[in-house]
């Protein structure tokens, strides 16, 4: 009997299912299932604490699934696989023993899947490698999940989606330096619960988190090279473990309850939890990338060229796109989401690069995958965002997507952008935007929260950096500052980054704070990009993926503090006021017969914009009407909503701009409510009467309030009560 005999007959294995696939405990055992189709054999490694390795190999096969039953096995088990087979990387065939693998379906990762050497990052057409038993103790492997915690009474918000802010941030980022957070859990899914964290988050008044990738992932070996990691995450190994490297209690199977626990706690604050998650692609990169976990398994789950499986067809521009018109692919991705909300218990999903996902071999049928979206139980009750472009061909789809998905909308970022640094034309296109996009999604019957509105995102510059930089400074990164978007849309103010002039810190805060209430009281869903609240930098950094240091982390001890008071007050003020929160696009007609539309655009003069109006290359200045008496003439599911009117001044020009408020059809008085040219947005103005004036400064926004005529009276307005956040 050889020596490999010998391992391979050290392991009991009864026969199992080929459902489902994955290692899965079910309290005393435990299922095994792998989708190996070209393997002549597939062996189960557990490793005990010294590193230890023991096989067995998987007594049964159907139609490509090889399975068995391990009867004793407890949680924290560390375990992989080595497939053995043909081996012919010219057919794309990679069977090779000699490569330990993850579980493609495993629920947790131990090791340090950042480290190339972990991962056993080698050429996966290297055979020449000696059987790694002894170097197997440092390789990444999968760790054996107890399935039970406790969830206590936790039930999903189920936000509305026109109710929801989101916030945008990256778990480690958040708190790795925050004073007040223990040092133990900064940076860490426990940091993200804690009680100065999730207070600023409630005080802030977001509803929903949207997690930069949380599932576990490796960094590209480029970057090591240059003393560098993947900061951001978007390069998957296991969609099923979360990340281990953000967990406080360390990387044993422990995480995966720290993560339910994270939900746990961010649900109980009535806040929602949405995964960016990519399946475009994994960190096995091209064909000469490693053999990781699915590689390994089945080349098939990636796609490439007819007839050529050496060459990949690459749609993300990071190696390898996911082949979705293979079953197995459509299979683990699916499985994959449905465990994240019927064991994770999240809410909803921002696919990265989503386009990638309906490319099929034939591009003129709907793509499978929004098909089993569409009629699957599970998934069509949670929250889909899709980011509705990537790298190919007809990559740009924004306004493509199915009735039942949310895009994120980069038209809107681009006119909000060019809107504010003063780019000439811009009031149509602005107009559109802030008022829902229905050009992009009122065709298929979608509503305007489809729209998911954001100016700022983790890819991109900062608030703080859009009006402090007119170009990229990414030397940092390595490449020259070749990397990264050249199309920022930004304007400096006058001097690039770092000034001590006190007129240019004026205008670039004035102007942050315009965006904010742009974006905040814009119709449609919008997404905040997580700091931009604290004035966060990244020192001009628009490409800051590789950044693990505090160009990337908040900033805690330099925040801004007025301007996330300022952030707290626009989104109290869109949470009391449904008129922000539309569930139907605006008509421009007056539907509730009170003699004004629902949506009315006005010149500074106060009157309604013209034809020639519209068309003007110089106006920068523009007022909207917004008519909260129709709302608030509603009953909606038994419950009365309330909105005052509203009436917004914007002023985009170099200089202060004097608007007088419409006649008295629109409103005896409005109230001045927030103004950006106040660092904390509260404005000193008495009511002002209908047909007088307001000066708004350059760059500045004016918001005003009428109180609802459908209520008793004139009404009431509540009043804004702010908290430190």
């Amino acid at each position: 009997m050889t020596e490999r005999d010998a391992l391979t007959t050290t392991m009991l294995i009864w026969p199992g299912d080929p459902y489902p696939l994955g290692l899965r405990f079910d309290g005393t055992g435990a299922n095994v299932a792998v989708h190996a189709p070209n393997a002549t054999g597939v062996e189960l490694c557990l490793f005990d604490d010294a590193g230890a390795e023991a096989r067995g190999l998987l007594p049964e096969v159907h139609g490509g699934v090889w399975h068995g039953y391990l009867p004793i096995v407890v949680p924290g088990q560390r375990y992989g696989f080595r497939v053995h087979g043909p081996f012919d990387p010219s057919r794309g065939l990679l069977c090779n023993p000699a490569k330990l693998l993850l579980d493609p379906y495993g629920l947790a990762v131990e090791g340090d899947v950042t480290d190339p050497e972990v991962c056993g990052l080698t050429d996966p057409a290297d055979r020449s490698r000696p059987d790694p038993r002894d170097s197997a103790p440092v390789m990444a492997r999968s760790v054996v999940v107890s399935p039970f915690f406790d969830w206590g009474e936790d039930r999903p918000p189920r936000i509305p989606a026109q109710d929801l802010v989101i916030y945008e941030v990256h778990v480690k980022g958040a708190t790795r330096q925050h004073p007040d957070v223990d040092e133990r859990i900064r940076g860490t899914y426990a940091g993200l619960i804690s009680e100065p964290f999730l207070g600023h988050l409630v005080a802030l008044g977001v509803n929903a988190v949207e997690l930069l990738p949380v599932q576990e992932f490796l960094a590209e070996p480029f970057l090591a090279a240059r003393g560098l990691t993947n900061y951001w995450g978007y390069n998957p190994v296991c969609w099923f473990a979360p990340h281990g490297g953000y967990a406080a209690l360390g990387r044993s199977g422990s995480q995966v309850n720290e993560f339910k626990a994270m939900v746990r706690e961010l649900h109980k604050h009535g806040i929602e939890v949405i995964l960016d998650v990519v399946y475009n692609h994994t960190g096995e990169g091209g064909h000469d990338g490693p053999a990781v976990s699915l590689r390994g398994f089945d080349p098939d789950y990636y796609r490439t060229q007819p007839g050529d499986p050496t060459r990949y067809l690459d749609f993300t521009g990071c190696g390898n796109s996911l082949n979705m018109s293979n079953s197995y692919s459509l299979q683990i991705v699916m499985d994959s989401l449905r465990y994240w909300v019927n064991e994770m218990h999240v809410d909803g999903f921002r696919f990265d690069l989503a386009v990638t996902l309906s490319r099929e071999e034939t591009p003129e049928r709907l793509a499978s995958f929004f098909e089993l979206i569409q009629q699957d139980p599970v998934m069509r009750t949670v929250k889909l965002i899709a980011e509705p472009w990537d790298i190919g061909w007809g990559g740009y789809q924004v306004g493509n997507f199915p009735p039942q998905w949310m895009e994120w909308n980069g038209k809107y970022r681009d006119a909000v952008r060019d809107f504010w640094r003063g780019t000439p034309s811009m009031l149509p296109e602005l107009a559109t935007r802030a008022s829902g996009s229905s050009d992009l999604y009122g065709d298929d019957g979608r509503t305007p929260f489809a729209s998911v509105n954001f100016v700022t995102a983790h890819d991109g510059f900062t608030l703080a950096d859009l009006v402090a930089y007119d170009g990229k400074h990414n030397e940092t990164n390595g490449e020259n500052n070749r990397d990264g978007s050249d199309d920022n849309r930004s304007w400096n103010g006058g001097v690039e980054g770092l000034t001590d002039d006190a007129g240019i810190l004026a205008l670039r805060a004035r102007r942050q704070r315009s965006i904010l209430t742009t974006l905040l009281l814009s119709i449609g869903t919008p997404m905040l990009l997580g700091g931009d609240e604290l004035g966060r930098t990244q020192q001009g950094n628009n490409n800051a993926y590789c950044q693990d240091n505090a160009i990337t982390w908040f900033d805690w001890q330099h925040a801004d503090r007025a301007l996330a008071r300022f952030t707290q007050r626009l989104i109290r003020v869109r949470r009391e006021h449904a008129v922000f929160r539309r569930r139907m696009f605006f008509t421009g007609l007056d539907t509730d017969g009170d003699g004004t539309p629902d949506i009315g655009w006005l010149t500074p003069g106060g009157r309604p914009m013209t034809d020639a109006d519209w068309g003007s290359s110089w106006a920068r200045a523009i007022a909207v009407y917004l008519d909260g008496d129709e709302i608030s003439a509603r009953t909606v599911r038994g419950r009365q909503e309330h909105s005052d009117s509203f009436y917004l001044c914007l002023n985009a020009a170099s200089n202060d701009v004097v608007f007088t408020l419409p006649p008295s059809d629109y409103g005896w008085a409005w109230t001045p409510e927030v103004d950006s040219g106040v660092p904390d947005g509260v404005p000193a103005a008495d009511p002002v009467p209908a047909g007088g004036t307001i000066v708004v400064p350059a760059f500045g926004a004016v918001v005003l309030s009428r109180p609802s005529r459908t209520m008793d009276g004139e009404g009431t307005t509540s009043p804004l009560l702010l908290e430190e956040p």
